[in-house]
């Protein structure tokens, strides 16, 4: 509105001064002086920063060295040791300088003179928050949070060589492979994906400062391998969210499809294998996990820790009992996980252990066994049953929440 006002008195002066002109042409005998020169300046607001008008002050970034302290930023430029304890002890509630951590920005606003003494620091405590330091009349620290903007996405790629680096392709959040892998670990193996399978998922990524803050909510996925089409339909039921499948099975099964995260097969369940150490051909009733060691390893269901043992061809073992007919071995553990022991109870996705090499062992892995009624079974050929399916009474919700993801789904490739 101000810079239309400003524009129309332009035009007005433009128009007031032909029309002097004008006067002066068809009357000779009359001189009409034109109008004093006149400067309309517009008056500029002040450049905010953080609520600070930046546009006054000498910018000066920075971010916290290795061990830095308050002292070594503020005192070159300026800010006394007393006035830094007292801003201190002013702001002890609102902020503890012995969070400040190294690597973290700050930006100094100085005067623009000689002195160039410092009058405030915004440090940087993470994406969402800062603190902002006063050092003039009023000696304190503020707080300033910052908004965050959400942005719902679309998102669909094709595997080459794996979910991590089809996803990297296409720009994607990192967080969101975790996501994913969570929502589908229980039905679909993420170590057997083929070139070709693909992927479609409806999320929402916060923002803030155009920085990613990471996935949110996934509000639909779908997940196409080997001529076979599994759809994740989030559902709330007795106040919880889960995944569900088109049929209203839930997506989360008895039993995790893989007892660790991010790895590859080495080798696999086998009547008979030559043993890499030995030398003989032996059978190898479970699957070898390659991974570095230290990747932590978790129990693929609820039990009961049954034995933690160590010798000198499983190494460092758990064995865990679900229930009367299923139980799980981990073998070649560098260490048990904490509190891990016989007769402990564990829940699904709590760590058991670590992976190592120890026993019989050529390099880093883990080796997962699965049985059912004592007797081994191929791990990846295991197929547990659905837990916690829609209920009768939410059926029709149920129905209503299929038709929105599955439209939302449809509209992109």
């Amino acid at each position: 509105m101000y810079s239309r006002l400003i524009a129309l008195l332009n035009i007005s002066l433009v128009l007031f001064s032909v029309s002097c002109k004008k006067a002066v042409n068809d009357n000779s005998g009359v001189i009409i002086s034109a109008p004093d020169s006149t400067v309309i300046r517009e008056i500029r607001k002040p450049v905010l920063l953080y609520g600070i008008p930046a546009d006054s002050f000498e910018l000066v970034p920075g971010h916290v060295k290795p061990n830095g302290i308050l002292s070594e930023i503020l005192v070159k430029h300026g800010v006394s040791m007393q006035e830094i304890d007292q801003v201190i002890r002013n702001s002890r509630s609102v902020f503890d300088v012995r969070n400040i951590r190294s690597g973290n920005n700050y930006i100094l606003f100085c005067e623009k003179d000689s002195d160039a003494r410092a009058r405030y620091m915004v440090y940087e405590q993470d994406l969402s928050t800062c603190y902002v330091f006063s050092f003039n009349d009023s000696l304190n620290i503020t707080p300033v949070r910052k908004k965050s903007e959400s942005l719902i996405k679309y998102a669909s790629a094709t595997i080459e060589t794996s979910l991590w680096y089809a996803m990297k392709a296409e720009g994607l959040h990192p967080s969101l492979v975790n996501e994913l892998s969570e929502i589908f670990s229980w039905t679909v193996d993420f170590f057997g994906l083929q070139k070709g399978d693909n992927f479609k998922v409806i999320y929402e990524e916060r923002f803030i400062d155009s920085k990613s803050l990471g996935i949110f909510r996934i509000y639909g996925a779908q997940f196409n391998r080997a001529g076979s089409s599994i759809t994740a339909i989030p559902f709330i039921q007795e106040g919880k969210e889960s995944f569900y499948d088109l049929e209203g099975n839930s997506l989360r099964k008895a039993f995790l499809k893989a007892p660790l995260q991010f790895s590859r097969i080495s080798s696999r369940f086998s009547s008979g294998r030559m043993h890499p150490i030995l030398r003989i051909v032996r059978p190898h009733y479970g699957v070898d996990y390659a991974a570095p060691i230290g990747t932590p390893v978790f129990s693929i269901g609820d039990g009961r820790i049954i034995s933690t043992t160590t010798d000198d061809g499983s190494g460092r073992m758990v064995k865990i009992q679900h229930n009367s007919v299923y139980s799980t071995a981990y073998m070649h553990l560098s260490r048990f996980g904490a509190g891990i022991a016989p007769g402990v109870m564990v829940k699904q996705g709590d760590v058991i252990g670590y992976v190592g090499s120890s026993g019989l062992s050529t390099g880093p892995h883990l080796d997962f066994r699965f049985f059912k009624n004592e007797y081994p079974v191929d791990p990846l050929k295991i197929d547990a049953p659905s837990v916690e399916p829609v209920s009768k009474q939410n059926r029709m919700r149920f129905e209503k929440n299929k038709t929105v993801v599955l439209s939302l789904l449809g509209t992109f490739n």
